[in-house]
């Protein structure tokens, strides 16, 4: 469960009584498409015939651009979740992040998710390395979050990181120090 049981009226959009600007809804979505496409390849090893988490990120930024409806990408993002559901570990975080970028137009607040997801994908990856002399995986963990703050543009930053402390319980503490 990332979607806290009350909702920040910051992430919810002018026209539904909150205060996001739609600049700053199409920036999260943007960046959640960013932190969900960086894990794309895991599942695109484990499943290279099926395009519908690609499809989804793809659909995040077409949404962004004003070129396809809310609606659409939302759906785009239930089939790349539903492209997750019969995997395990990697591949299957990876196509949960991308269904929740696709969905951010729908709800902003589900760009955590879609960064939750694509750390949980690395950390899967490197959680059987711990101990092999590969780095621990909570300093995986935190180098992918930090990877992507960095990505995270000026308009919006303090809104997510604030979202981060606020939501990390929520998101399987990923975001905490």
């Amino acid at each position: 469960m990332i979607l806290p049981p009350v909702r920040d009226p910051r992430l919810v959009t002018v026209r539904r009584g909150g205060s996001l600007t739609d600049d700053d809804h199409r920036l999260l979505a943007l960046w959640a498409a960013d932190c969900a496409e960086r894990v794309l390849p895991l599942f695109e090893r484990s499943a290279p015939d099926d395009d519908r988490p690609r499809r989804a990120v793809e659909a995040a930024r077409a949404w962004a651009r004003g070129e396809l409806p809310m609606m659409a990408a939302r759906a785009d993002g239930g089939h790349a979740m539903g492209a997750a559901r019969p995997l395990t570990g990697a591949p299957r975080f990876a196509a949960y992040a991308a269904g929740q970028a696709a969905c951010v137009g729908h709800v902003a607040e589900h760009d955590l998710g879609a960064a939750a997801y694509a750390i949980k994908a690395v950390v899967a990856v490197s959680d059987g390395d711990a101990g092999a002399g590969r780095p621990l995986v909570d300093d995986v963990r935190r180098a992918e979050r930090d990877h992507q703050r960095a990505l995270l543009p000026d308009a919006v930053r303090a809104l997510v990181l604030d979202d981060q402390a606020r939501r990390s319980p929520l998101c399987w503490n990923l975001f905490d120090d």
